[in-house]
């Protein structure tokens, strides 16, 4: 595998009335492709805020952030809006579907913002994703015609549609019952064994067993990164990055 993702030393500090909080420090993390990667800690360690760096939807105080070879640290508003429609796919807990657009409407949205791509070229792509995510025969349909699970499912599609590099998945069971979680967990699976490279935020231990790497974290810093041999039954195994860090 090739290196997709390197952090190095990077920090995000928030400062509010003149009182500085460290969401997160010093974080140093490489991703491989092809990697299924979990991010789980307490609530306020920095997780989602991590995950924000790496989605270019902010960017860091300090360090470097290289993709895919290329230094994104420095990018403007709209070089980093530019990467995300073509090289990344998030799926958010809230599903962020657009009430008054189809299932087809909201899945092809991404492709909108790209030039050159003929009408039969959108609807054949959406069609590939919804069928990717056993969603077809619901394209016609609302959102507010569709189960959370199902939403889910078409928030998946819609993070699919541009063929990203990386896929980057916020507590995407967090709104959903145990049946439809663990649909929406086995279509990540599927994905990653279809070769995506994933990265997800969760708070449930038993979501992250699922991914083929778990990153702890803690105070905004990286606590524990260990591989797992068999994600299903969450065996583990020893790796170049396992690190344990002492809590202070």
């Amino acid at each position: 595998m090739s290196t997709l993702i390197e952090l190095n030393n990077i920090c995000k500090h928030f400062v509010t009335e003149e009182i500085e909080t460290r969401a997160v420090h010093n974080i140093n993390l490489t991703i491989q492709k092809g990697e299924y990667v979990s991010l789980s800690g307490p609530s306020g360690c920095g997780k989602s805020t991590l995950l924000s760096l790496l989605g270019l939807l902010d960017s860091a105080t300090e360090g470097t952030y290289i993709l895919d070879g290329h230094d994104v640290s420095s990018l403007n508003r709209n070089e980093r809006a530019r990467i995300r429609n073509n090289q990344v796919g998030f799926v958010f807990q809230s599903f962020n579907l657009i009430s008054d657009l189809t299932v087809s409407e909201n899945v092809m949205l991404p492709l909108t913002y790209q030039k050159g791509l003929t009408k039969d070229t959108i609807i054949e792509k959406t069609n590939q994703v919804l069928e990717k995510v056993e969603m077809i025969h619901r394209k016609n349909h609302y959102p507010s015609q569709l189960s959370g699970g199902q939403q889910q499912r078409v928030a998946v599609a819609r993070a699919l549609i541009n063929e990203p590099a990386f896929i980057l998945a916020d507590e995407p069971t967090g709104n959903l019952d145990s049946k439809n979680a663990q649909a929406v967990l086995n279509l990540l699976s599927q994905l990653h064994s279809a070769g995506s490279t994933i990265c997800m935020v969760t708070h449930d231990p038993r979501s992250a067993e699922l991914a083929s790497r778990q990153v702890e974290m803690f105070d905004g810093q990286i606590i524990s990164d260990s591989m797992l041999v068999n994600p299903v039954k969450g065996k583990q195994q020893n790796t170049k990055n396992n690190r344990e860090t002492a809590l202070v």
